[in-house]
């Protein structure tokens, strides 16, 4: 199918007052072999290029971007025909050990409202599996633009390797104070070296729900392409190998060329630039906590009657225990506000 620009089809057909199927039989009676071929041309080169990474979505995006048309359902039939078709999944293991006496910290991720960069930023751990052994990797990422801020790589399950992520991560944002740093509630992050390392940064720390990843999902997703995508890929030598191979995938490729589709099909690098250019009307006010759900009133457990003889129980909460910090009286604040906040006195009705 020749370039067409930002025309659709459809667009043309209107213009050229004919309808799509007089379009259609004409480009496959004059033209069949010359189009089918530009089109399976097109594919294999992005396939080949991303290295069977991206599925049907992402290569009719890809396509679009380069000027051609086409239906998903066609670039479907082609990739399978052309055995073109992304990697399988495999199945997800849980690396969290949470099952520790230490102090975890109040989920403060799901409740914000990101309007830049270095607002919020989400960590995890995941193992990877070698010819002789097993290695850890432990990603940083920034939750807006989803893009990789810092990583490493270790043969232990252990404090040092996800410090070594947030120090690269650190080194190569610097991001201001009032930052909000989520994770699980895994013992390397819970632990006093990495928490201390936290406030030493002016960062607040966060944590998911015990056994819901579905609050770090941003974290997840990515672990998941990265597995998808480049370890089930290739074959590794060693410790050293893979190291060089993720830093090439992390650096290189994800951040800066693979599409995104949270991002409308732009890679976080190229997101980010275009955010620094236009950046949204309410990006000077910053991230925003709200600690109570739209609609609900929270009133104490126990109240008085109005006569003042009987006391009377209120309707139970509907919120969880660590749905929202207890004695903030504010219905929201910024992560700034957050760290310098104090609670609200508790009152005594009379």
């Amino acid at each position: 199918m020749p370039l067409q620009g930002n025309l659709t089809v459809e667009r043309m057909c209107q213009l050229a007052q004919v309808s799509r199927a007089s379009f259609y039989r004409a480009l496959q009676q004059c033209e069949p072999a010359q189009e089918e071929m530009a089109v399976r041309a097109a594919i294999q080169e992005i396939a080949l290029q991303h290295r069977g990474r991206y599925g049907s979505r992402r290569i009719v995006r890809e396509l679009r971007q380069r000027g051609l048309r086409v239906n998903r359902k066609r670039v479907m039939r082609i990739m399978q025909e052309d055995h073109l078709l992304a990697l399988p999944s495999r199945r997800f293991i849980f690396t969290t050990d949470s099952q520790h006496d230490l102090e975890v910290c109040l989920n403060l991720a799901r409740r914000m409202q990101l309007t830049g960069i270095n607002q919020l930023w989400v960590a995890d751990i995941t193992y990877i599996r070698l010819q002789r052994e097993f290695v850890f990797c432990a990603v940083i990422l920034d939750a807006f633009s989803r893009k990789v801020v810092g990583w490493a790589l270790d043969r232990a399950l252990r404090t040092p390797l996800v410090v070594a992520a947030l120090e690269q991560a650190v080194a190569s944002r610097q991001p201001p104070p009032g930052l909000v740093h989520h994770s699980d509630r895994g013992v390397q992050y819970a632990c006093a070296e990495y928490v201390q390392l936290l406030r030493h940064h002016q960062m607040i720390p966060s944590m998911s729900r015990p056994g819901n990843p579905y609050d770090n999902a941003f974290c997840e997703s990515f672990m998941k392409t990265l597995k998808h995508e480049e370890i089930y890929a290739n074959t590794y030598q060693d410790l050293e190998d893979l190291r060089a191979h993720i830093e090439a995938f992390i650096e290189q490729y994800y951040n800066r060329q693979r599409l995104h589709s949270a991002l409308g099909y732009l890679a976080p690098e190229e997101f980010e630039a275009q955010q620094q250019q236009h950046p949204p009307a309410d990006a000077h006010l910053g991230a925003r906590v709200s600690f109570f759900r739209h609609g609900e009133i929270y009133q104490n457990d126990v109240g008085v009657s109005k006569a003042g003889n009987e006391p009377m129980t209120s309707a139970p909460s509907s919120h969880r225990p660590d749905e929202f910090p207890a004695g903030y009286s504010s219905a929201s604040c910024s992560p700034a506000e957050l760290a310098s906040a104090s609670p609200a006195g508790n009152h005594t009705p009379e």
